[in-house]
């Protein structure tokens, strides 16, 4: 707590001593706090203790402890079946189940034992804390203080307030966080606090595409994690975390805020009926060796991501019509792969640029030591320029790589229907627009895919491969053959805005920028919790600058058109932003300035 307050607390009680609690006090007891631990019996007191002493035996044999800092961190922690032994402690955490009745119970019972100065907090990742605190005649004095699990590991603490939480209060549990080595963000009472509240939904939508069967497992988790550098996709996330757990807290996010994006998808309470509940049953989305196993057990039958088996067509020389960065660096991979690329562009200028720019680029892969002299030279030697679409007649794939607008990308197809030979793949490297419009465009719509590459397209290891309702099978295969011959992830889904990636990310933003436009939490907080609560190599308001806000809405219209969620109307805030000029790095300011 503040300088005086925080040397005033010698001793913290922890009611529940289950997984969380058990860290919780081990976390207070490393800063040198005594712990008197609470459980219900002695047979639980004992579980309570064998998690603290196997937790710290680990951590001594990582070299985060010394033998003698463990013995004195563990005799700084008492255990006791007594509530009423905490009469004499200094500040109270419980960290018992998830029931809103039992923790009320707990909160009364606390408040006629302890001090009328001792704080109470509740570590509650989804129950309201204003509930909590009015079961007791210190409602100012009662906060949520949400640890992460593993406590010990995980830096953020969500320091929760109320709408009558004495501000005083809330400064001096902030500067306990940071004494106990944490980082606290602040938000306001309501399901979910900021990480859960924003993590859930997003889990929750890939859950829906898992359900509507629009991409397998495995490519929902590989979009995200190669898409957007995700350390787990979204249903070995929800594996983990337990599809019970994950059922709750998104009821009670739905519960309270009525946005069908919480509302959970039938397929969990499915899995939960049926015992599937992840890791720690052995089986949810995915089958592991045992439970609470992290080694994934692959499907007797044929793996749900892999090609249907039909027949793929030779893919040879490829033509790329534009001369953008993206085009120029999907050139780049196709010849680096050992393709022939014919480069096609509008004016002779244009085309000289774009093999500066991927002169440019091959030279820097060079100096990084990631390509050799000879191999720059020999993909250089494999890309030629065209100002003519005839050019084009004899390639085996023809990638169109131009601005996102529709009329356009319709005129080209045209074009390359009456152009390339029977046969010929065409595809589209659209990240918004309906692959199927390019596709109405032809004579031959079973020829034409999505192939989505990420910028930049060199280094970004994902393609989405979109079919339409009339795309053959054997394309689809020949598509991500050569995806994964050019060394790149392909992720297959179906031709509907955002397909996997933007789909899952960009209403993530959203919800962000609407926390932040009701003064929920502060932007920096917002983002703190997204990076060390879930992991994320970047928060959302960070990622959204760079991004930039006016592509971000526009992808988010996009979605909002298509599936007429009303969740996924743009954020008031983000429509704002962009009318002002405020539209990330690119001009000097978004959610942050940049010089």
């Amino acid at each position: 707590m503040a300088a005086s307050i925080t040397a005033s607390i010698t001793t913290v009680g922890v009611v529940g001593v289950g997984t969380m609690g058990a860290g919780i006090a081990e976390v207070f007891a490393r800063s040198g706090l005594d712990v008197l631990a609470v459980e219900v019996d002695e047979h639980a007191v004992s579980r309570g203790r064998g998690r603290l002493e196997h937790s710290t035996a680990r951590a001594l044999e990582r070299g985060k402890l010394d033998e003698t800092a463990r013995a004195e961190l563990l005799d700084r922690v008492s255990f006791t079946t007594r509530l009423a032994d905490l009469s004499g402690v200094d500040l109270v955490i419980e960290a018992v189940p998830e029931r809103l009745d039992l923790k009320s119970r707990l909160f009364t019972e606390l408040d006629g034992i302890v001090r009328g100065d001792v704080v109470l907090a509740s570590n509650t990742s989804s129950l309201s804390i204003t509930q909590l605190a009015v079961q007791t005649t210190r409602p100012d004095k009662v906060v949520g203080m949400h640890f992460f699990n593993p406590a010990p590991v995980l830096n953020l603490v969500e320091v929760v307030r109320t709408v009558v939480t004495d501000p005083q209060v809330i400064s001096d549990v902030t500067a306990l966080a940071h004494a106990l080595g944490k980082t606290p963000v602040v938000a306001g009472d309501r399901a979910g606090f900021i990480a859960n509240g924003l993590l859930f939904g997003y889990l929750n939508h890939a859950a829906r595409m898992f359900e509507e069967r629009y991409a397998t497992r495995e490519d929902l988790d590989a979009a995200m994690r190669y898409g957007c550098g995700y350390p787990m996709g979204p249903l070995a996330l929800l594996d983990l975390i337990g599809l019970d757990t994950a059922y709750e807290i998104l009821d009670a996010l739905y519960r309270q805020s009525a946005d069908r994006l919480h509302a959970p998808v039938p397929v969990l309470k499915q899995m939960v009926t049926a015992g599937l509940l992840g890791r720690k049953t052995g089986r949810g989305f995915y089958t592991y060796a045992g439970q609470h196993s992290s080694k994934v057990v692959p499907d007797a039958a044929t793996p749900s991501g892999a090609d249907s088996g039909t027949q793929t067509r030779p893919i040879g020389t490829v033509g790329v019509v534009g001369t953008g960065t993206m085009a120029t660096g999907i050139a780049e991979v196709l010849a680096k792969g050992g393709h022939e690329v014919i480069v096609r562009g509008r004016r002779g200028s244009r085309t000289t640029d774009a093999v500066t720019a991927i002169t440019r680029s091959l030279d820097k892969a060079v100096d990084r030591g990631k390509l050799s002299a000879p191999d720059r030279d020999a993909a250089l030697g494999r890309i030629s320029t065209t100002t003519s679409w005839d050019d084009l007649a004899g390639v085996d794939l023809v990638v169109e790589a131009v601005a996102e607008e529709l009329e356009v990308k319709r005129e080209i197809f045209a074009t390359l229907d009456e152009v390339c030979k029977p046969g010929a793949i065409l595809a589209t490297t659209t990240s918004s627009l309906p692959v199927v419009e390019c596709a109405a465009a032809t004579s031959r719509p079973g020829d034409v895919i999505g192939m989505h590459f990420f910028n930049p397209a060199p280094v970004m290891k994902l393609i989405e491969v979109v079919g339409t309702i009339a795309t053959t099978a054997e394309v689809v295969d020949s598509a991500r053959q050569l995806a994964r011959s050019l060394g790149k992830v392909p992720v297959t889904c179906g031709d509907r805005a955002g397909f996997i990636v933007n789909a899952l990310l960009f209403p993530y933003l959203n919800d962000a920028v609407r926390m932040l436009e009701t003064h929920y939490a502060a932007a920096e907080d917002i983002d703190t919790a997204m990076k060390l609560g879930a992991a994320l190599p970047m928060g959302p308001f960070a990622l959204l600058d760079v991004v930039g806000l006016d592509v971000a809405l526009a992808i988010q219209r996009s979605l909002y058109r298509e599936f007429r969620e009303p969740g996924f109307a743009p954020a008031p805030l983000l429509e704002q932003l962009v009318t002002a000029g405020r539209l990330g790095r690119k001009a000097g300011k978004g959610f942050r300035e940049y010089p």
